[in-house]
């Protein structure tokens, strides 16, 4: 029985997003065409391969039996078809990456525009998240992350820089009126303004100075979506509404200009750089091997203390 691949690949995407509207998104078809595609495949088949609600999809037994079979059956189409683009003089293709927000504002700009000026026939795709992400199932080639949310079974590769710092400053103004605090439990009586993950989490302040860590949860009249919103944050904190905690590269120019003072400079804590991390497959896509090489070859450098 002849099959349509696209319509095959339509349902596993379909499937994979849990529904037509983010299949849409992470495919970047139409959500009406993803459901005429699976429709296609049901008269085909003669079965019913989803089981739709108003507010979900799932697959029925049959669907889930197919789709068991057809991953890897269309994973080895795929190897194959991009085993040929290996043969090409410059690699070829799409390249999709999911990072959070801090990835693409202080790693990525150093190394997107000399890889794609190095590889002009590839197209690259960032997606912006910063919580837990199964990069496979979001329709992702790979993912950036930070050790402690790596997803297990992957392989890493160190990106961007190997040590970075969380930064903790105010304005000048805020902190003559309200004092310089000298240790971190005295932030608990300051205006700070926070970040929140998509998940509603608000992630705690920490601190570490000779071994010791310290955790506080300050409060404050501010709080942002972790991601693009925290510009919001940084020039609140430099118009003077209050303490901010952050990357020290994104605070680094207004430290530099003196707009922000650091904060419990002895106490702002290191830790591990970003990893770039995929799938453990004996033959990776044509663009995510160009990347990773890229990476590889790239001196890793740290951040400057």
């Amino acid at each position: 029985m002849a099959m349509n691949l696209n319509d095959l690949a339509a349902f596993m995407t379909v499937v994979r997003a849990g529904g037509f509207r983010d299949g849409a998104r992470i495919s970047g078809v139409s959500a009406s065409s993803l459901s005429e595609a699976v429709r296609r495949l049901e008269a085909k088949l003669g079965v019913r391969l989803l089981n739709r609600t108003t507010r979900s999809i799932s697959p029925t037994e049959a669907g889930a039996r197919l789709l068991e079979r057809l991953s890897p059956a269309l994973g080895e189409v795929e190897a194959a078809l991009d085993g040929v683009n290996a043969f090409r003089d410059r690699p070829t293709g799409t390249l999709k990456l999911n990072v959070p927000a801090s990835v693409s504002r202080l790693v990525l700009p150093a190394i997107v525009p000399p890889f794609l000026m190095a590889y002009p026939d590839i197209k690259l795709e960032i997606i912006v998240e910063d919580g837990f992400v199964d990069v496979l199932a979001a329709g992702c080639d790979a993912g950036i992350r930070y050790d402690e949310r790596l997803e297990q079974d992957m392989i890493a590769v160190p990106i961007g820089p190997r040590r970075q710092r969380f930064a903790t400053a105010a304005s000048p103004g805020y902190l003559e009126t309200r004092g310089r605090p000298q240790h971190p439990r005295e932030l608990l009586a300051h205006a700070c303004l926070r970040g929140q993950f998509a998940s509603g989490a608000i992630p705690s302040w920490e601190f570490e100075k000779d071994g010791a860590v310290v955790r506080v949860d300050p409060n404050g009249p501010l709080v942002v979506r972790l991601g693009a919103a925290v510009d919001l944050a940084v020039s609140s904190a430099i118009a003077g509404l209050g303490v901010i905690h952050l990357f020290e590269e994104w605070l680094r120019p207004h430290l530099d200009s003196g707009a922000l003072e650091p904060v419990l400079l002895p106490w702002w804590q290191s830790f591990s750089g970003p990893f770039l991390y995929y799938p453990g497959r004996q033959h990776l896509p044509a663009p995510l091997r160009a990347f990773v090489d890229f990476i590889k070859d790239k001196p890793a450098c740290d951040a400057n203390f």
